[in-house]
């Protein structure tokens, strides 16, 4: 960030996101040794506090870039906003797995001795990092949560497309859920959104999803027949910086304070309260209810940010659209759950 020319660096947002960061650098490096439970009780305050302050780190890096483009090219923009959003995404995947951890150290069926009911959640769960994470369950859950955001942003009398879904439909892998819920929930809110205002037919087609698993990998193909995308807008489909709507998402990213990534934060906190999370949210460390926004807000970061999830655990996402007829996403995941993470490194760090 600090090699950004002078006149990135003084943009607000950007230096309010430096200013974040080293803040919490200077916190964390004042932390002395651990050596006791009632220490660690206190290192997971310090990072709870930090996760939350950092919420607001996303909107305004993504204002930032969309100000500074005079100083900057869009290609460094993105190449800069990707490296940062992975080193965050690895930061606070460290830090949620820490206070994952530290819960269920303090459970009271933690000990091999105790009582635990026989099909006990935690079985399954290693910090935030689901062992058996289900396909065909996460894409039934993003697809309800994501048809009811399309019924709230067009009213009631909409008719909303049905999600099939087909393959093989038993596959389980290990991955962090709120991250695979993002991204799917991302796919298929674009895909049902394109589908009505495409069609607004009575019995629109429905949504089609693909599971295949195979040796090493899960695809998850997800298609729709909302018309593709438009041709305006293609070129720029994973760019944070470019493309023909940068004034509407500079206004709708200005009502937007905090953003953390997750499909949660398009309900209410009374929803997700009401609703439940999945048992990996059951730390509260996804602090979904304190960045809620309005689903009808278009940001423009659900795809970008939905492939750099993607990349992060070694997958891809892949968008084919066929103007006139609808699109085809495909998710590639590694099944086994063997592959390192994309991190940025230093010398991609000091490139930006």
């Amino acid at each position: 960030m600090q090699t950004l020319p002078y006149s990135a660096v003084t943009n607000q947002h950007i230096s309010h996101v430096y200013e974040l960061y080293y803040d919490a650098f200077e916190k964390i490096r004042k932390v002395s040794p651990i050596r006791t439970l009632d220490e660690n009780d206190d290192f997971c305050e310090v990072i709870t506090s930090t996760l939350k302050d950092h919420l607001s780190v996303i909107p305004q890096l993504a204002m930032g870039i969309l100000e500074i483009q005079n100083a900057v090219s869009s290609e460094e923009c993105d190449r800069f906003m990707r490296t940062l959003l992975r080193s965050r995404i690895s930061r606070r995947v460290i830090a949620e797995q820490h206070l994952a951890l530290t819960e269920t150290f303090h459970s009271p069926w933690h000990f091999p001795n105790a009582k635990k009911p026989l099909t006990s959640p935690e079985d399954e769960f290693v910090g935030e990092i689901f062992l058996k994470c289900k396909a065909k369950e996460v894409v039934e859950k993003c697809a309800s949560t994501a048809r009811e955001l399309v019924r709230k942003a067009h009213g009631p009398q909409v008719a909303i497309p049905e999600v099939v879904i087909q393959g093989h439909l038993d596959t389980t892998f290990p991955y962090i859920p709120s991250h695979l819920e993002y991204i799917v929930g991302e796919l298929l809110r674009n895909s049902i959104q394109a589908v009505v205002e495409q069609k607004g037919l009575d019995n629109p087609p429905p949504i089609e999803v693909l599971i295949c698993e195979a040796a090493q990998h899960v695809i998850i193909r997800i298609s729709d027949q909302g018309g593709g995308v438009d041709r305006e807008v293609l070129p720029y489909l994973w760019s944070f910086a470019k493309g023909p709507r940068r004034t509407n998402r500079l206004q709708n990213l200005g009502q937007v304070p905090r953003l953390a990534a997750t499909m949660q934060e398009l309900k209410t906190p009374e929803e997700v309260d009401r609703k439940g999370n999945h048992p990996g949210e059951r730390f509260g460390n996804s602090l979904a209810t304190l960045s809620v926004r309005p689903p009808e807000l278009k940001l423009g970061m659900g795809l970008p940010m939905s492939k750099i999830y993607a990349e992060y655990w070694a997958g891809s996402l892949q968008v084919h659209s066929l103007e006139g007829w609808g699109c085809d996403a495909f998710l590639q995941i590694s099944r086994l759950g063997n592959k390192n993470e994309k991190l940025s490194t230093r010398a991609a760090m000091d490139a930006v």
